[in-house]
């Protein structure tokens, strides 16, 4: 056992000796590195490193957290001290504590989140790989006359849990990610005439990132494609979602199946289980067991052991995502979706939360539209997970006889999601993973668009 694991395992044994029922103690040390070029120029570079404690700890039902920086034997006695002297005053509740022994575990093949690669890049690889993505925006049309600038990220890390029930586990993680935001503007004009737009690549490996070049060029063909946007007219028309506007339904859903909205009776779908709530076409998977997954783990952040539960199967609520506290208030089993930072109680975070890809291509579904809306990007915040309902200000295209044919902003796009759910009728093939969410181009039957 190495320094830091021994240091977990003896911060937990302190804990115990001082007075505490049960505990857990996280460890994560790591590095990132940050760079961003704008018009060709370096406008920022950061490198940073960091490492930090935090302790969790339990006196009957009873608990408390705290953490730190100071790996020193003061620091760790001040940090266990602090976290009983907490827990002594803190209201007692029936349902908190560590995971069910039963789960905790950690899956055993190899999930390949970690890439030797990316701690290798260095600065100057890294600069000359954001110049080359904003470079090849602007050599795609003179029309791109501006930048908000290309970045490269890199981050690796290392976790390490250890908790009472004599569980202690760790995994190292690395990503690496290069994005681009031209602006493309017509003629001199401003307003409408100028328009912006991104594109990215995020990998685990540094070999399975897009091609900076092909990067540059997607970002500034999603950025022209938006030059001469207008308003339509107020009406109900079916809606295609292409896959950055799917992901933020996505993220509606999650919400709505967390295990906190569920039992605080705070979700449209709080009592469903078992129901069918959406089309047959829709399938909600949360998987922490795929290989290389930006959401992948071998265990949640209360030991659990990781792996894969099915939402929404053909439309039939199956599961919530829960940790072992929200479990215990609703009576299940916890999905392992424990998640947490240095301190505080364990919340619920998604995996690699995704629609399953469905059988028709992006084409095939735009080319089913006689008239109606193509959503590439949401605005602002508009989702009511209690109700269910969904408004947000959107920008896109419009399609006429299945083409895309105009650009469109300042619109509203509002619906239920209920509603939305039941009326997903095409689901596509090209689900691609560029973060923990992931969905396909789809599309809704008939949706609210709010212009003029």
């Amino acid at each position: 056992m190495d320094e830091l694991r021994q240091l977990a395992v003896d911060v937990v044994e302190h804990a115990r000796q001082h007075g505490a029922t049960a505990a857990d103690c996280v460890i994560r040390e790591g590095s990132e590195f940050s760079t961003t070029v704008r018009m060709g120029e370096v406008e920022q570079v950061k490198e940073a490193g960091s490492k930090a404690l935090g302790l969790r700890v339990f006196i009957d039902h009873r608990a408390a957290s705290s953490y730190t920086s100071d790996f020193s034997r003061a620091g760790v006695d001040r940090l266990v001290s602090s976290a009983l002297t907490a827990a002594r005053v803190t209201s007692e509740d029936p349902y908190s504590g560590l995971a069910d022994p039963k789960r905790i575990g950690i899956f055993p093949g190899d999930l390949d989140l970690y890439d030797e690669d990316v701690t290798k890049l260095e600065t100057p690889q890294m600069i000359e790989l954001a110049r080359k993505a904003e470079k090849a925006a602007f050599a795609v049309d003179p029309r791109i006359k501006n930048s908000e600038g290309a970045s490269f990220d890199a981050y690796e890390g290392r976790k390490i849990l250890a908790t009472s029930q004599n569980f202690v586990g760790e995994y190292s993680r690395s990503s690496c990610s290069l994005s681009v935001t031209p602006i493309a503007v017509a003629g001199e004009m401003g307003g409408a005439g100028m328009q912006r737009d991104y594109w990215y690549t995020v990998s685990r490996k540094f070999s399975k990132l897009e091609d900076a070049e092909q990067v540059g060029r997607r970002a500034a063909e999603l950025a022209l494609r938006r030059l001469g946007a207008r308003k339509v007219s107020t009406c109900q028309c079916p809606v295609v979602f292409d896959q950055r506007a799917a992901r933020t339904l996505l993220s509606s859903i999650f919400e709505a199946v967390n295990g906190d909205s569920i039992y605080r009776n705070a979700s449209f779908l709080t009592g469903k289980m078992g129901e069918k709530v959406a089309s047959e076409l829709v399938t909600i998977v949360d998987d922490a067991t795929m290989v290389g997954g930006l959401g992948s783990s071998p265990f949640d952040d209360e030991g659990v052991r990781s792996g894969r539960t099915v939402v929404l199967d053909h439309g039939v609520l199956k599961s919530y995502i829960l940790n072992s506290y929200t479990a215990r208030k609703l009576n299940l089993e916890t999905t392992g979706n424990a998640s947490r930072g240095m301190a505080g109680n364990p919340g619920i975070g998604p995996s690699n939360f995704f629609l399953q890809a469905g059988e028709h291509s992006p084409e095939n579904i735009i080319q089913s539209v006689n008239n109606g809306f193509y959503a590439t990007e949401f605005i602002g915040y508009g989702v009511n997970v209690v109700t269910g309902d969904f408004s947000y200000g959107a920008t896109g295209m419009w399609i006429v006889n299945g083409e895309l044919a105009y650009p469109v902003q300042e619109i509203t796009v509002a619906g239920n999601l209920l509603a939305m759910l039941q009326g997903i009728s095409m689901v596509g093939t090209d689900l691609e993973f560029r973060g923990s969410m992931a969905a396909p181009t789809l599309k809704i039957e008939e949706m609210t668009v709010a212009g003029i």
